[in-house]
């Protein structure tokens, strides 16, 4: 198989001006030293597999030996069941399926899309804790009357592929078992063996960066296209950008029965500039859309001519006096020391730092997860809080109802893969300290695998003052400073760029950040023209307004073993006291709790008029005032869409029509708004079809999915790159 590697930069970039825009986790009043969280658990099983996890349950008792405590297995094995696919497993599935392709014909057309670990029942995950993965804990598991069971292996590992068929276009989901021969007999080599597999009907696959260069370079071939660019006084083709956003669904025409892009369409001003910021030149008034099965246009239409917006001297982001100024020269060097190192432990994927442990996961559509979140608390030893965390779905509408704005409603990570578009990070840009990097493996399209290096970021942070208090009395004064770990990655998609934070405090909190930062997605306008949907930020040149959404999917497991549903969520929202005798003075207003029994009562939205809050508790377990253990969700700032309810684009995202959903754990209920997004046709496909079930929350394993997000009017100083904060 064909192998590429993407290595960090060799050059520091600058570090990205953002917005966090992000959920925060507390602990709840009634917790005890218990961190705040939330999380998630992903992806299907066949039946093969739920039929290894019964017999892994079904073990049986260990040998006699002379040794105390735990007995280790005779052979070690090399992956946890949560770690990522590695570069031989992606390559073994892919051959895997590919040897099943049942014609030379069809086993050419194949395109793979997406291939990925299906994680294993929460049990698994247990078990492998508990016995074959320091550090070892059995106290996950319950005792037999036996007494302690010591599982011989753990079953096979499976993998998930998407696969797109570009002959017959049709869309299938493969489960192949992984499995490795011993070394001595056969020299370590891997094997697989397909499960399973289904055409999906109906449905497109995201897109891919072989699709957009291919479709980059159909456009530009095209002679009516060629002609209406001189019409515009181009005529290199090398300075034209041709970005092939999907169509999304607006009418049957967009149906997935074809693969379709509608690009979006700019132009540099300099051939010989690869750092010039081509966005800031749109080519407006050209309607164009691609086949992307066969790669041919199958409509164009030169509508308008708008001229091109003159060269903006303040276009550029690079250095120097390209951009029309002088680059600053009084701060100062920054340095951040660790002389004795960092202050967490990393053993493979697994994570420990003062009292948390996690492991870290990669997925090529979410980017960066987090596993198996739990707080070693004193006497009580390890608690749980989170089976997962990840960020399953963003999608950007844009509120200018002309051509082609009305179309731009990305959804970045069901569209195109968050992780797929994350990049190398480089030390002293985009982390500072003593950094742990995480490299992420991937599929591109004809089936090679790629190595994305650096790809995770995970280092501490000084945080500022935790904590103070000085007796005014004698004078004497006691600080803690805040410090923190965060884990991130970032990506590009297209013109923006994200950074996706998660960070632990010591005080118990998680708190989810987003950073925003690139450029802004730009339109002309004709001399003398001004727009009442967006801001003009240079001549000729305007941002629409627009918003950013993003959903945090959090499978939680508070004070939880694998195998316990103990959990429920309340609402709290304070209210003012009735004036009457008990409240004489007029001051008096308390905090209300509401529980959310169903699905359908905990579709919810923020309300900062009432502080409402939300808390995931555990229905058995109490702190030492007697009260039931939680983690408390904290919104931030946030918004709904600002669009009519028939807006086409909450066809596909209806589940930005609420801050907070709540649902009872399923397995293959994974992203909001159904797997393929991508020209979905259906309404209100994930999320709120799931909650129409209306199955009861009042105890069991639950699962909070946040929607926030931002409202983005530009501004002059969100050019050339964007600098917008919440």
């Amino acid at each position: 198989m064909a192998s590429v590697t993407k290595k960090a930069p060799s050059s520091c970039c600058d570090q990205g001006n953002s917005s966090s825009a992000v959920v925060r986790r507390e602990a709840a009043a009634g917790s005890l030293n218990v961190p705040p969280v939330e999380s998630k658990e992903w992806a299907g099983e066949s039946k093969s597999n739920k039929a290894a996890v019964i017999s892994l349950i079904h073990t049986e008792p260990a040998a006699k030996s002379s040794t105390k405590g735990i007995q280790y297995m005779a052979r070690a094995q090399t992956s946890h069941p949560l770690d990522p696919l590695s570069p031989a497993e992606i390559a073994v599935a892919i051959a895997t399926v590919r040897a099943a392709g049942s014609t030379p014909e069809v086993r050419d057309s194949m395109r793979f899309v997406e291939v990925v670990l299906l994680e294993p029942d929460k049990q698994v995950v247990a078990l492998a804790d508990a016995y074959f993965f320091p550090p070892f804990q059995p106290s996950l598991l319950p005792r037999t009357k036996g007494g302690s069971m010591i599982p011989r292996e753990l079953p096979p590992r499976l993998a998930r592929l998407v696969v797109y068929n570009k002959k017959s276009n049709e869309t299938s989901v493969w489960i192949v078992q992984l499995s490795q021969v011993h070394a001595a007999t056969r020299g370590g080599h891997h094997r697989g063996k397909v499960i399973s597999s289904k055409v999906i009907p109906d449905v497109q696959p995201p897109m891919d960066a072989v699709e957009y260069a291919e479709c980059e370079a159909v456009v530009k071939e095209y002679p009516p296209f060629r002609d209406a660019m001189k019409k515009r006084g181009i005529e290199d083709m090398d300075l034209v950008m041709v970005d092939a956003w999907c169509v999304g669904y607006y009418n049957e025409l967009d149906a997935p029965s074809r693969r379709l892009a509608k690009p979006l369409i700019f132009c540099r001003t300099e051939s010989d500039c690869p750092m010039e910021n081509g966005y800031a030149r749109p080519v407006e008034g050209i309607h164009v859309v691609v086949d992307m099965q066969n790669m041919v246009l199958l409509e164009f239409e030169d509508r308008k001519l708008v001229p091109l917006p003159p060269a903006d001297p303040l276009r550029n982001y690079t250095p120097g006096d390209t951009r029309g100024g002088v680059d600053r020269s009084d701060v100062k060097p920054l340095k951040i020391s660790q002389p004795e190192g960092p202050s967490f432990r990393v053993n493979g994927r697994y994570v420990e730092w003062q009292k948390w442990n996690f492991r870290i996961g990669f997925t090529p559509r979410e980017g960066l997860v987090i596993h198996s979140v739990a707080y070693v608390d004193g006497s009580r030893g390890r608690r749980p809080i989170a089976h997962r965390l990840s960020f399953v779905e963003m999608v950007v509408p844009y509120g200018d109802p002309n051509e082609p704005h009305y179309r731009k409603n990305a959804f970045d990570a069901g569209e195109d893969g968050l992780g797929k578009n994350s990049h190398s990070l480089k030390k002293g840009c985009d982390c500072l300290g003593s950094i742990k990097y995480f490299d992420a493996h991937f599929t591109n399209f004809t089936g090679g695998v790629e190595t994305i290096e650096n790809c995770v970021c995970l280092h501490e942070e000084d945080h500022g003052i935790l904590w103070k208090h000085q007796d005014w009395r004698t004078g004497l004064a006691e600080v803690r400073r805040s410090r923190r770990l965060t884990v991130s990655f970032i990506c590009t998609v297209a013109n923006y760029e994200y950074g996706f934070f998660w960070h632990f405090y010591q005080d118990g909190k998680i708190e989810a950040e987003v950073k925003l930062t690139g450029i802004l997605s730009l339109g002309a306008l004709q001399p003398g023209e001004s727009r009442k949907y967006g801001t003009m930020i240079a001549p000729g040149l305007y941002a629409p307004v627009h918003q950013h959404f993003f959903v945090a999917r959090m499978d939680m497991a508070v004070d939880c073993k694998p195998g316990e549903a103990h959990n429920q969520v309340v609402e709290v929202n304070v209210k003012v006291e009735e004036p009457g005798s008990e409240n004489i003075h007029n001051n008096a207003f308390f905090a209300e709790e509401t529980l959310l029994r169903s699905e359908l009562e905990a579709m919810r939205d923020c309300n900062p008029f009432s502080a409402r809050h939300w808390i995931v508790r555990n229905t058995r377990t109490v702190n030492r005032s007697g009260q039931l253990t939680g983690y408390k969700l904290v919104p931030g700032s946030n918004c709904l869409p600002f669009s009519a309810p028939e807006a086409m684009f909450l066809r596909r995202a209806a589940f930005l029509k609420h801050n907070l959903w709540v649902t009872k754990y399923e397995t293959g209920e994974d992203f909001p708004g159904g797997e393929f997004p991508n020209q979905n046709p259906r309404v209100g496909e994930g999320l709120a079809s799931w909650v129409k079930q209306n199955r009861s929350l009042e105890e069991t394993d639950v699962v909070l999915w946040y929607v926030f997000g931002l409202t983005h009017v530009p501004r002059l100083e969100d050019w050339p790159v964007m600098q917008w904060s919440i």
